[in-house]
C-alpha cells in the first residue's frame, strides 16, 4: 500500500489524459492539486466520487485546487466516463499502472473473503511546492469534496 506520506515530495509525472493531452505534475507548480485514484470508471463508488468533485469544483477552485483523476481504465472508458458525467478535469488512463504504482496505491485487497490485487481508492493533496499535504485513504465517495474542504479548514 501507499508508502507516501504527508511532507513527502510528490512523484512527478508526465502522462496523457483521456483526450490525448499531456499532463505533467510540474506544470501545476504554484497550485494545489487533488490527485485522486479510483478503481474503475462507471462503477457506483467511483461515479459518486467523480460527480461529487465535479459538483464542488467551483468551491475547490476558489481554494486554489486543480483536480486530476487516475484509474487503470483505458482511454475510451475514461473518455466515456468524462462525457457521461460532464467532468471538467483530466482523467488519466493508467493501464500500465506506472503512476498508480509510483504513488503506491496498488496492492492486496479483500472483498467477500476473496483476496486479490487492485487499486486502493486514495486521494493525495499536493501543495503549491509539489509536496504531499494530505493523504485520504478512507474516501467518503458521496462527500469527498467536504472531506477535502474540511481538511483545509483544520490546517488553518
Amino acid at each position: 500500500m501507499t508508502h507516501l506520506k504527508e511532507g513527502d515530495k510528490a512523484p512527478d509525472f508526465q502522462v496523457v489524459d483521456e483526450s490525448g493531452n499531456e499532463v505533467r505534475l510540474s506544470e501545476y507548480q504554484g497550485k494545489k492539486v487533488i490527485l485522486f485514484f479510483y478503481p474503475k470508471a462507471m462503477t457506483p463508488g467511483c461515479t459518486n466520487e467523480a460527480k461529487n468533485l465535479q459538483e464542488f469544483s467551483g468551491d475547490l477552485k476558489k481554494r486554489g485546487f486543480e483536480i486530476i483523476g487516475v484509474s487503470p481504465d483505458n482511454t475510451q472508458k475514461q473518455l466515456r466516463f468524462k462525457e457521461k458525467y460532464g467532468l471538467e478535469y483530466p482523467l488519466i488512463p493508467d493501464v500500465d499502472r506506472k503512476l498508480i504504482e509510483a504513488y503506491g496505491v496498488w496492492g492486496p485487497k479483500k472483498l467477500y473473503g476473496r483476496e486479490y490485487d487492485g487499486l486502493h481508492r486514495t486521494t493525495f493533496i499536493i501543495d503549491e511546492d509539489g509536496k504531499i499535504a494530505k493523504v485520504f485513504k478512507k474516501v467518503k465517495t458521496k462527500e469527498h469534496s467536504k472531506q477535502i474542504l474540511d481538511s483545509c479548514n483544520e490546517s488553518k
